[in-house]
């Protein structure tokens, strides 16, 4: 199980949204850089960062605060948002990104996925954000009709890294993932299944180590991070990770 710290971005800073929601957004670090430095020197292995302007604009916005970040940690990175064409993915992993995560394009190009999938194994992940069940693109502004376990089985002889699975309806509200439609997705495909959405506290962790969350390959948490909710030492302990001094 591998914990995700999210940094999310907008005009420059790092910030949580409730539900996608640009208009309710709560600043929590004018300096994205020195949150992933802390997220590093917490212990976390990894920090998943999501240029929201990005996502809406589809094109890298926050391409500056995205630089800072990769500059400042050896960590990898995974990112999100405005990454909808080969140029692009080539250009985030030339400039150090671990993994790039495609959203809107897996669903409107879902050849972009499977060419970007055999340029750069292990390098690519799907991200799935869904209302209930049906998914959503274009910085969450747009419904489709496309589902997240089909959508889902589509990539399964893609080559992709992982499957991002978000529940809009928690994003950002604290109201514990949705374990149950993940686990769900994780044991219907064979790519791994990382969990995104309302992570609130340590019990959501038990309950993704537990045989409900059985086939979650790792969780995104944001906001239960910056609000003190959640320990990074207690959560990386239960996750077998020993925390930074």
């Amino acid at each position: 199980m591998i914990l995700y710290p999210a940094i999310d971005l907008k005009a420059g800073q790092c910030v949580r949204l409730e539900q996608g929601d640009m208009a309710r957004a709560t600043v929590f670090n004018a300096d994205p850089a020195a949150q992933a430095r802390a997220f590093a020197e917490a212990g976390f292995s990894w920090v998943h960062v999501v240029d929201l302007d990005g996502a809406f604009a589809g094109r890298p916005v926050n391409a500056a605060a995205v630089g800072a970040i990769l500059e400042s940690i050896q960590i990898p990175v995974q990112l999100g948002g405005g990454i909808r064409n080969m140029a692009t993915i080539e250009a985030w992993l030339e400039r150090g990104v671990a993994r790039v995560v495609i959203g809107t394009a897996a669903i409107k190009d879902p050849e972009l996925v499977r060419e970007a999938a055999r340029a750069f194994p292990g390098r690519i992940a799907v991200g799935l954000d869904a209302k209930d069940g049906f998914i959503a693109v274009e910085g969450w502004a747009e419904d489709s009709d496309a589902t997240v376990l089909d959508t889902a089985r589509r990539f399964e002889d893609a080559g992709v890294a992982a499957i991002i699975y978000t529940d809009i309806g928690r994003d950002g509200l604290l109201k514990g993932l949705n374990i149950g439609a993940t686990a769900a997705l994780a044991r219907a495909i064979s790519i791994p299944v990382i969990a995104s959405g309302g992570l609130a506290s340590l019990d959501d962790v038990h309950r993704l180590l537990s045989d409900e969350g059985a086939g979650i390959k790792g969780a995104i948490a944001g906001r239960a991070l910056y609000d003190g909710r959640l320990d990074p030492a207690q959560a990386l302990a239960l996750v077998g990770v020993t925390a930074a001094a």
